[in-house]
């Protein structure tokens, strides 16, 4: 059985800055469109995510529904599969934390790639893949 890893997503203030930038970058308005384009990203990088410290939570939340839309329990299943992959315990607290931390990854990279400088260069990013 597929369980979520969070029942309220999250971002600290440097990651709600920087979906700031991305949303204004795209043209992409809703939180959860861009937190998935995170997740996957980060999902997709062979290396585990380090440890950051969660920092000061920002105002940007949404529920684990909202984050993952039709497709909710295929995101949950990634991160079980990796968190597997990794030699991680599936436990409640390890999977939201390694979901924060693949999020928060995410995030970052999204942020600082030239290609999501515009909505058709993160669009191509799906046609490398």
């Amino acid at each position: 059985m597929i369980s979520i890893p969070v029942e309220t997503v999250r971002v600290n203030e440097t990651c709600k800055r920087y979906l700031s930038t991305l949303k204004r970058r795209t043209g992409i308005q809703n939180w959860n469109v861009i937190c998935r384009w995170a997740f996957s990203l980060s999902i997709a990088d062979p290396t585990r995510p380090q440890k950051i410290d969660k920092g000061d939570w920002s105002n940007v939340e949404m529920t684990w529904a909202t984050f993952g839309g039709s497709e909710a329990d295929l995101y949950a299943a990634l991160l079980q599969a990796r968190c597997h992959d990794d030699g991680i315990t599936l436990s409640p607290s390890e999977l939201a934390e390694q979901f924060r931390l693949h999020l928060h990854r995410g995030i970052t990279k999204l942020v600082g790639m030239e290609d999501t400088r515009s909505l058709s260069g993160l669009l191509a990013l799906a046609d490398d893949g």
